[in-house]
């Protein structure tokens, strides 16, 4: 019987951790899950760098190109938000949307990059697989 009143006490409040009720609660929820993808997108990151450690012209562009992605990422922010305060512009759910668009944008970027951890026979081609950096 404890460690049905345990369970039950702990699915009640991850519950509660995802359904919530307030702004602040959905604002804060937003960010952590944002915080996690993020996390992930360096994870995928990394690991590309590392599997391609050897072809250092493709790395050198990786990071050319996740520079100018993060510039990216952040333009489209503010091209949806342009407001010079987006907190009185857009109100108490602004970080709720931001951080939304944020995550949104960088899931995106995770199935883009994730072509090459794993590439596939019909995704080879140019750096995709390319290890060694044989040209």
């Amino acid at each position: 019987m404890k460690k049905f009143i345990l369970l039950f006490s702990f699915f009640a409040f991850n519950n509660t951790m995802l359904f919530a009720q307030t702004q602040v609660e959905m604002n804060f929820q937003a960010s952590n899950s944002y915080t996690k993808v993020d996390k992930e997108l360096g994870v995928v990151y990394q690991q590309i760098l590392k599997k391609y450690s050897k072809n250092t012209k493709f790395i050198n562009s990786l990071r050319i190109s996740q520079r100018l992605w993060i510039q990216f990422r952040d333009a489209e922010v503010k091209k949806m938000y342009p407001a010079d305060d987006a907190r009185m512009a857009y109100g108490s759910m602004y970080p709720l949307l931001h951080f939304s668009l944020l995550e949104e944008l960088t899931k995106t970027r995770i199935k883009d990059l994730k072509v090459w951890i794993n590439p596939k026979e019909q995704d080879i081609q140019g750096s995709v697989g390319d290890y060694e950096g044989v040209y």
